[in-house]
């Protein structure tokens, strides 16, 4: 597909005087915090349960470190697993290994033995980077893999008994070392990190980001979130190892020369605790975050974010609407966005130089195109019709790792088909419908979850849920609805449905509600429509297809 073709969203830019047609000169990934030591030394670059790293200090450990994966033997283009929590020392991996040239394999510190396995076979990585606390999963397939080094860090010090095959991460920058060979990188064509999609629609695949592919989407990032002030200071509790942390918090603190507040788990307590005591002023996060953080009483009392922005899943409206209730008075704004692994990761958010539209994930970044397409013919809808988004700009990835197939899907004119069924407003506001493989057919009708799970929000027992097309002899498939009560709350099937009722229309309705005390979650907090699914699947096979009853 090729030019012209509707762009209404260009204009947002115009009327609010911001350049969409940024100049993005290909870089290395990690010159951006080369970059940002030498402008800002004594700036605080980290801060770590309390414990601040200056920019200087962070870019001297990447270059020892950086040497010591050399002494090791580290080339251009080997893959190295960094299988850790949020932590100073991701952050040194990380780039260390972008500085020879290697290529990053962000591995969940989740993952069970059986995943470790097939991403460090699937991805060929010969180093791992692992917290202490999960080298038994790693010890364990070590023999089925071609891992040649596993080094270890942790939070506590490093043992005093360390395993005779192990080294330890620390002692990699603890002193000086001859700085490594600069290593000439393509950054338009060189791989810096494999990022594998989360397999909650099928197996997990690496999406291979060249280094200018993430280097745009820092900038297009810092180009967007217009005021430096609102970038200073990051409330970073979205994993790194996951690619909206790395490069919505990671990549853009570095380019930007801003600090990150490291923190490994969500807990909301601890969140409140700190945006009390630091006063972020830009907080990324997931739908299921500021859920938890609306149940909290300590967040409540707590002073606002500068920019609060949700992205990873879609944001229910009834959620957004509470949020802009609290924020109302305020500097602060909550906006919602929108991208994907494959595009490392956003290509979508609500500017916050012109108008937020609830329900909406925005505009297309700078240098970014979008355009809804059908499904059937592949050519582009006028505005207001759903199809499947595509997508076009720098940070769209280079392919499949060793998939040649599936990228050949992906990847059409230069087009990324995003697997996401879309419309764009008359604005140039997008709105995702859902995802195209989690559409229910039931009885014929074409049923999209996320309008079910957004009237399931707004009922005043709900604290969590979400819908999904089960197995059913007669309609092919139905409706199930998945609930989580809030605390002390009781609730029937009947009156979840009769809720339903009133707000849709009748193929629409759940037909089936099971209680549930959590939702299954991915690592970043995305709920695992999938897995409900599969889980749904193994329970009716049991009882006979299309004949279990709802415990």
């Amino acid at each position: 597909m090729g030019f012209p073709f509707p762009r209404p969203y260009i204009k947002v830019y115009e009327d609010e005087g911001v350049d969409w047609d940024i100049s993005i000169e290909p870089q290395t990934l990690h010159s951006l915090l080369f970059e940002s030591a030498r402008k800002y030394p004594d700036k605080t670059a980290l801060i770590f349960q309390k414990h601040e790293v200056s920019y200087a200090e962070l870019a001297t450990c990447i270059t020892r470190a950086a040497g010591m994966f050399y002494e090791l033997g580290l080339r251009k283009g080997d893959r190295v697993c960094v299988m850790l929590p949020n932590c100073p020392d991701f952050v040194i991996a990380y780039y260390a290994i972008l500085r020879l040239g290697g290529i990053v394999v962000n591995t969940n510190p989740m993952y069970v033995e059986r995943e470790i396995q097939h991403q460090v076979n699937d991805s060929g990585s010969v180093m791992i980077v692992v917290l202490d606390s999960l080298y038994p999963r790693v010890k364990n397939v070590r023999a089925n893999t071609q891992l040649e080094k596993v080094i270890l860090t942790g939070f506590t010090g490093k043992p005093e008994t360390m395993p005779d095959d192990c080294m330890w991460f620390p002692d990699f920058y603890a002193q000086d070392r001859p700085a490594p060979p600069e290593v000439d990188i393509d950054p338009v064509e060189d791989v810096a990190v494999l990022q594998y999609t989360g397999g909650t629609t099928g197996t997990a695949k690496g999406a291979m980001l060249t280094h200018m592919n993430l280097y745009a989407n820092a900038q297009q990032t810092d180009h967007f979130f217009i005021g430096d002030e609102k970038k200073q200071l990051t409330l970073t509790v979205l994993p790194l190892f996951h690619v909206y942390g790395m490069s919505s918090c990671m990549n853009l603190a570095m380019a930007a020369g801003t600090t990150l507040i490291l923190v490994p788990r969500f807990e909301p307590e601890e969140i409140a605790k700190i945006i009390r005591e630091y006063r972020p002023t830009f907080f990324p996060g997931v739908p299921t975050m500021f859920v938890g953080l609306l149940n909290c009483e300590q967040f409540k009392d707590a002073d606002n974010v500068m920019v609060y922005n949700s992205g990873g899943a879609p944001m229910p409206v009834d959620i957004l609407r509470q949020y802009e209730e609290i924020l109302a008075g305020t500097e602060s704004s909550f906006g919602e966005g929108y991208g994907l692994s494959e595009a490392s990761p956003t290509t979508h958010c609500n500017p916050i130089f012109g108008d937020s539209k609830r329900g909406s994930v925005g505009i297309p970044f700078p240098r970014t195109d979008a355009a809804v397409m059908d499904i059937e013919t592949g050519e582009p809808l006028p505005a207001g019709q759903v199809g499947e988004l595509a997508v076009k700009g720098p940070q769209v990835m280079k392919g499949y790792w060793e998939l040649p197939d599936e990228t050949a899907v992906a990847l059409r004119d230069g087009w990324l088909y995003t697997g996401d069924m879309a419309r764009m407003d008359e604005q140039g506001y997008f709105y995702i419908v859902d995802r195209k493989k989690d559409m229910i057919c039931a009885a014929g009708y074409n049923v999209y979850p996320r309008e079910i799970d957004e009237v399931l929000f707004e009922h005043p027992k709900v604290q969590e849920a979400v819908v999904a097309g089960v197995a059913d002899a007669y309609r092919g498939e139905t409706v199930k609805a998945f609930v989580v009560l809030k605390e002390g709350q009781t609730a029937t099937k009947e009156e979840i449905i009769d809720f339903c009722k009133e707000r849709l229309a009748p193929y629409k309705v759940p037909k089936k509600v099971e209680f549930r005390d959590g939702l299954p979650k991915s690592a970043v907090g995305k709920l695992l429509r999938r897995q409900l699914v599969e889980e749904d699947r193994l329970k009716q096979e049991q009882a006979g297809v299309g004949a279990a009853e709802e415990e």
